[in-house]
């Protein structure tokens, strides 16, 4: 018996689009980060890129549970001094809402090459419309 190893080259990649619209945001992450690292799929290797392209829409509807949306903290730092910025998940959501889901899908994929690269194929929308209609994406229910 041999161990399979998939290539870069055998992966076929196919798109799926998420609606959130009052779904829990750490629910549409979990099945993002799924899709984008390839778990779903039978040739799952952790070091090759083996996922698909996913489309978030509505992500200004995605909701928290409990107080979050108040409480959480979303902490940066510009590297100066006096530079930290600290926002709210409603703060975000007034400035721009898609990067509240891009947050979350980041913190479930891999911190490194691999999940810069796995990163560059989701992509998020506030409202209903996409400009991807043409990759006919497959629709993704939770």
């Amino acid at each position: 018996m041999k161990t399979f190893s998939a290539k870069p080259a055998d992966v076929e990649r196919t798109w799926h689009i998420i609606d959130a619209k009052d779904q829990i945001v750490g629910k549409v992450a979990v099945q993002a980060a799924c899709l984008l690292r390839g778990k779903h799929k039978a040739i799952f290797t952790p070091h090759i890129d083996t996922g698909d392209f996913v489309v978030i829409i509505n992500a200004e509807h995605a909701r928290f549970t409990g107080s979050k949306e108040q409480h959480k903290i979303y902490a940066r730092h510009s590297g100066y001094v006096g530079g930290q910025t600290i926002e709210t998940p409603s703060k975000v959501r007034q400035r721009r809402p898609e990067l509240i889901l891009e947050w979350a899908v980041k913190g479930m994929v891999p911190k490194s090459k691999l999940g810069a690269a796995q990163m560059k194929k989701l992509k998020v929308y506030a409202g209903e419309t996409h400009p991807h209609e043409a990759q006919d994406p497959k629709p993704v229910s939770l």
